[in-house]
């Protein structure tokens, strides 16, 4: 196999425009042409200065480019790397994440960091129709597609609705348990999603720095007496989803 140095024909940035430009189209033409292909490692800073003939801060600043179109990631103390396929998520469609991610042939996997009551905040008792500071169920989970940590969410469930369910393995489907288990069957979603910076506490669960360029999807899902069953705050990788929707045009 070729040195990751030896994989991107690096030269000296020629013309008057930014060099970190320069260095930013080199790498981005490389992985284009599949000489450097997903989950494939980048040389080193040092090597990319020594190629490009350039100074230190302008790797970086190319590199900085690249991670925020979604192109590489960054591994801590390991290196740089080429970012893989990004899934398709379709908001209209009822599928979870364990299903939609195996559709498209990736291996989807949920780990469970926390589940407890805590106090419901103005903003969420509203949500459930409940008093401030009525206590609700609180999960945090992280998901990972291919080993790699792509998502962070935090869901709220009302106890009134599925009393005891903290004692359930919450590391499958979520919605799958409810129904199952409560009979609490989702007949509608309603789905917010917003550009956002992720942060520490999210940032560290996925392995990347604070501020870095995330996407919140929120999902309140009701039952058919309006209820709301599940409140989940999703905290994406940038590179990690593509939502697509397919509409048909009704005349």
């Amino acid at each position: 196999m070729a040195r990751p140095d030896s994989m991107i024909p690096l030269a000296p940035p020629e013309g008057g425009g930014p060099h970190y430009i320069a260095l930013r189209d080199q790498i981005a033409t490389s992985i284009e042409a599949g000489q450097l292909a997903a989950g494939a490692k980048l040389p080193s800073e040092r090597q990319l200065q020594t190629g490009a003939g350039t100074a230190r801060g302008t790797v970086r600043e190319a590199l900085f480019q690249l991670e925020a179109e979604g192109l590489i990631y960054r591994r801590e103390r390991s290196g740089w790397y080429v970012s893989p396929p990004a899934v398709t998520y379709d908001p209209t469609r009822w599928s979870g994440f364990m299903t939609y991610v195996a559709e498209q042939g990736r291996r989807p996997a949920t780990r469970t960091v926390s589940k407890e009551s805590a106090p419901a905040t103005a903003a969420v008792s509203d949500i459930f129709r409940v008093a401030p500071g009525t206590l609700l169920y609180v999960i945090g989970r992280l998901r990972s597609i291919d080993g790699r940590p792509v998502l962070v969410e935090k869901i709220t469930v009302d106890p009134a609705l599925a009393p005891g369910l903290l004692d359930h393995s919450l590391d499958g489907s979520l919605t799958q348990v409810l129904t199952r288990e409560y009979g609490a069957t989702v007949i509608r979603n309603r789905v917010d999603m917003r550009p956002c910076a992720l942060i520490k506490t999210v940032a560290d669960e996925l392995g990347v720095k604070s501020g870095t360029p995330g996407l919140l999807v929120v999902r309140t899902s009701f039952d058919a007496g309006g209820r709301v069953v599940e409140y989940d705050q999703e905290y994406w990788r940038h590179d990690a989803i593509r939502v697509h929707v397919d509409l048909s045009v009704r005349g």
